[in-house]
């Protein structure tokens, strides 16, 4: 498992994504109403949430596949994490992308992914599953 993304909570989006782009050099490469994901060559590195109360939204660690992800959900609840989907879910309406989304027991919230076979009905539709839990 590796370092995903890291999820932030901004004030300013357009703020942000200057500050973010400027000082680190990422490009905006997706994102829409409220959210923005900055990277290079097409990988997220941070992605930022205008819909958030904590300063870190999220963190999200990506595995090799979506069978690695399915797996963590059981160390997950046996070491006290919350779930917030029942099993893998996709990132949004026809991704390929998904993983799990859920809260350690301090209530921090963490996503494990896979880049591909995720597939199928994503809980917010078009919007990012991440961003919403």
């Amino acid at each position: 498992m590796q370092p995903g993304h890291i999820g932030l909570t901004v004030s300013d989006l357009d703020r942000a994504v200057r500050f973010y782009s400027g000082v680190f050099g990422y490009e905006r490469i997706g994102g829409g109403d409220g959210f923005a994901f900055l990277g290079k060559d097409g990988r997220a590195v941070i992605t930022l949430w205008t819909a958030g109360v904590d300063a870190l939204h999220h963190l999200a660690f990506e595995v090799p596949s979506i069978d690695d992800a399915a797996a963590a959900e059981a160390r997950v609840v046996e070491l006290g994490g919350r779930m917030h989907h029942d099993g893998v879910v996709a990132h949004r309406e026809g991704a390929s992308s998904g993983g799990i989304f859920f809260t350690d027991p301090d209530g921090i919230r963490l996503e494990i992914y896979a880049p591909d076979g995720a597939g199928g009905e994503a809980p917010h539709g078009e919007a990012p599953t991440c961003g919403f839990f």
